[in-house]
């Protein structure tokens, strides 16, 4: 192969690689595997993508850079035919609550292009057929499905004036704020009067008047505007706006919210609900699955719908390609699990005409069973031979097997690793030395693990007529003081039983006398910046603080690098962002305090002969030593249970890879002392092996058994077989998802499973 056939990196060194070189061939499935904290997403995200984002940022305008996402320089010597670089990760993709699978996909306006001309009757243009346009949402959601109702007593202070402080609870509405401005300077009001005194006629305006232009307004009024109730100006500009979910922490204490009885849930108007193709309005097709509206749209005959079903043929069969048939199409995006945003943006892709791009995958098997992994492989070929490079960070067996060329990154995480540990196909790697290559030819648990030999429960609870979402009345029992996995196709109803379990348990007491707590351990998003940490996230910057303090007699507000402790050049950010006006902004390691975002005064005081920024820099294994026998212990060594004990107590958040992310939440939930204690739990958790490589599996296997040895009850959702092996018991929902899932397949001992002839999962079990 010709040298331009190769992407070159010469000389990486961002995080925690080591001066990595390698020639990445071009038109190939490349996959990136290790254990969790290697490096891989360092080298394709960080390095390789960042860099063809920076440079083609390059390329635009100054005055058109300022608009456009900042990308650092990587620390990387030479990059060498770098094409231009997509990111499929499992971000959910942006957009709000008017951000649906059909929007996103484009699928939308394909489907409003179609009422539009074929519809019957005629109601209007495209246009007319978006909820996010005047004439086609819901006068009384505003195209959202969903109605808010506001408490107004929740809102206002009926005991205060306009003159007092805080009256109406909501930003800007104070006193001296832009909205406060609107009813102070309207000349409507008596602004030392109670509200409460207010004459009807008075109330009636200040609450409900709709926007009128006033007769006689003061000179402090402005010349343009017009006077608005407080009400209908909380739903036209907050509520019912994309300001309402930014800032819904405050908003929704005071709102009563349920589906919109106007629309019920559908978003459109009565018009645009009366136009039809088939006896089906648009609303109806978005309430459909994929999978239904697939074969809706194959059923329409209209030689101006010829062009259009093509199009949508292509876009909605991409999804079904890949797993996502059981998906409404009116879905919101921010509702989605990872793993199914990751595969809504390949489907997207799959059809596009671009070629000779590079995509840079990340986890793209997260929340896919065995089954599903087969279409996903298809359409991951489908991507490469369109002539395209695929590089993907993946721990899947099966996605490994399929690569045409493997990066196998070590030996270990964090400082231990950053290396490459091997370069080849896939039989190389399974006659190689390194971790990946003894796990997947054969020393992992899947290949000795009896499936026999289980633990017994001490009891049972009964789940009656589960019928949540797609649950098809289900009964079955869950046992207590063993491990079990909860398994099945994505959307076949897993996470929806737990639900149901989980609401059920609480509201009836359900439980049996021995177990005490239920706690859930789910997927949502770990808020994470720049200053954020693993000594943040766990909360033991404070105690930490806090001996400092004591023990040198000072403000412990000394040793915050976001309070007085912080570099005076820098302010703690350890860095020195120099600006450039419309160009990218260049960051540099500050000189004052090198990097480690304190002030010389801080830096003076001592704990135990180190100063505050070397106890920081510590890695959690060292910071276990060191701080034993502190209250905090526990939060350490949870995090060192789950494998992370190589993190660095500063290390930034926005550094970790998404198996990292995932195992410090679970640390969070999985204080030591609490699961060794004698009240024993139940613990429910959602996929925790996502982005683990096979060999932090099995250590997290360890831990997970034992917590079950010492009592407690373990229900796993779950996708990995090398899991299911080693669970007590097995509960398979299925067969498919969405409407197609749903049922009971199976219940018993994995061994079992053998005779369960409904099952999908028992094929790649034994």
């Amino acid at each position: 192969m010709a040298e331009t056939s190769y992407i070159v990196v010469t000389g990486a060194t961002e995080n925690n690689l080591k001066n990595v070189s390698l020639r990445i061939p071009k038109g190939k499935i490349t996959v990136f595997t290790g254990v969790s904290g290697s490096g891989k997403s360092s080298l394709c995200l960080d390095t390789i993508a960042a860099e063809s984002r920076r440079e083609l940022n390059e390329t635009f305008p100054s005055f058109v850079q300022q608009y456009l996402p900042k990308y650092g320089r990587p620390h990387v010597a030479n990059i060498e035919n770098l094409p231009v670089t997509i990111v499929i990760d499992q971000k959910k993709p942006s957009g709000g609550a008017r951000s649906t699978v059909a929007t996103y996909t484009d699928i939308f306006s394909l489907l409003r292009l179609l009422f539009s001309r074929v519809g019957s009757p005629f109601v209007g243009y495209s246009d007319t057929f978006s909820f996010n346009h005047p004439s086609g949402s819901c006068p009384r959601c505003s195209g959202l499905g969903e109605i808010r109702e506001l408490d107004i007593h929740k809102l206002v202070d009926f005991d205060k004036s306009l003159n007092d402080e805080d009256t109406i609870h909501y930003i800007a509405f104070g006193k001296g704020g832009w909205r406060w401005i609107r009813y102070a300077y309207s000349g409507l009001f008596d602004l030392d009067k109670k509200i409460k005194d207010y004459s009807p006629e008075e109330l009636d305006l200040f609450l409900n008047s709709p926007q009128i232009r006033l007769k006689n307004p003061p000179k402090n009024w402005p010349k343009s505007a017009k006077y608005e109730g407080l009400i209908p100006r909380m739903y036209r500009s907050i509520i019912n706006s994309e300001e309402g979910l930014l800032h819904a922490s405050v908003l929704n204490p005071m709102l009563t919210m349920g589906v919109c009885p106007d629309c019920n849930g559908t978003r459109l108007n009565e018009r645009v609900r009366s136009c039809k193709i088939n006896g089906l309005s648009l609303a109806d097709l978005t309430d459909m699955s994929i999978n239904d509206a697939l074969r809706f749209v194959g059923g329409i005959d209209h030689p101006l719908a010829k062009d259009i079903k093509q199009e949508l043929t292509k876009r909605l069969q991409a999804l079904i390609d890949i797993g996502l048939g059981y998906l409404t199409l009116g879905r919101g995006t921010s509702t989605l699990s990872g793993g199914e945003a990751g595969r809504i943006k390949i489907a997207k892709y799959i059809n596009s005409a671009l070629t000779d791009m590079v995509y840079v995958l990340d986890e793209p098997s997260a929340g896919l069973h065995s089954q599903d992994i087969r279409r996903l492989k298809e359409s991951l070929q489908r991507l490469r031979d369109h002539g395209n490079t695929l590089l993907i960070v993946e721990h899947h067996r099966e996605i490994i097997s399929m690569a045409d060329h493997i990066v196998d990154m070590g030996p270990g995480a964090g400082s231990n690793g950053g290396n490459i540990m091997f370069e080849g196909g896939y039989e190389a790697l399974l006659h190689s030395d390194t971790v990946t290559g003894r796990m997947l030819r054969g020393t992992a648990v899947s290949s000795t693990t009896d499936l026999s030999v289980c633990r017994k429960p001490t009891g049972w609870i009964q789940i009656q007529d589960a019928d949540l979402h797609n649950l098809k009345n289900i009964s079955v029992d869950i046992p207590t003081g063993v491990l079990t996995v909860i398994a099945g196709v994505a959307g076949s109803g897993k996470s929806s039983l737990m639900e149901y379990f989980i609401s059920s348990v609480r509201s009836s007491g359900n439980i049996t006398s021995q177990l005490k707590n239920i706690f859930f351990i789910g997927q949502k998003d770990i808020g994470i910046n720049m200053r954020s940490t693993p000594a943040t996230y766990l909360e033991i910057s404070d105690p930490i603080r806090s001996l400092f303090a004591k023990a040198n007699r000072v403000s412990q507000q000394l040793f915050s690098f976001n309070s007085k402790g912080a570099c005076p050049a820098c302010k703690g950010k350890g860095v020195i962002v120099s600006d450039m006006a419309f160009m990218e902004s260049i960051e540099t390691v500050c000189e004052l305090c090198h990097g480690s975002r304190y002030n010389d005064e801080a830096l003076s005081y001592r704990y135990k002969g180190k100063t505050i920024a070397e106890v920081m820099e510590m890695s959690v294994d060292e910071a276990l030593s060191f701080f034993a026998g502190e209250p905090f212990e526990g939060s350490l060594a949870s995090l060192s249970e789950v494998g992370l004990g190589y993190l660095h107590l500063n290390q930034s958040m926005s550094t970790l890879s998404g198996g990292e992310l995932q195992r410090v939440k679970l640390a969070d939930n999985l204080q030591e002392g609490l699961w060794k204690s004698d009240e024993n739990c139940i613990y429910i958790i959602d996929e925790p092996t996502d982005g683990l490589h096979l060999d932090d599996i099995q250590r997290l296997m360890r831990l997970f058994n034992r917590m079950t040895d010492a009592g407690n009850t373990l229900i796993l959702i779950e996708h990995s077989i090398d899991v299911m092996r080693q669970a007590d018991y097995l509960i398979e929902l299925g067969p498919g998802g969405g409407e197609d899932g749903g049922r009971l397949l199976y219940a018993g001992t994995p061994s079992g499973i053998v005779n369960a002839s409904e099952s999908v999962t028992r094929q790649f079990l034994l």
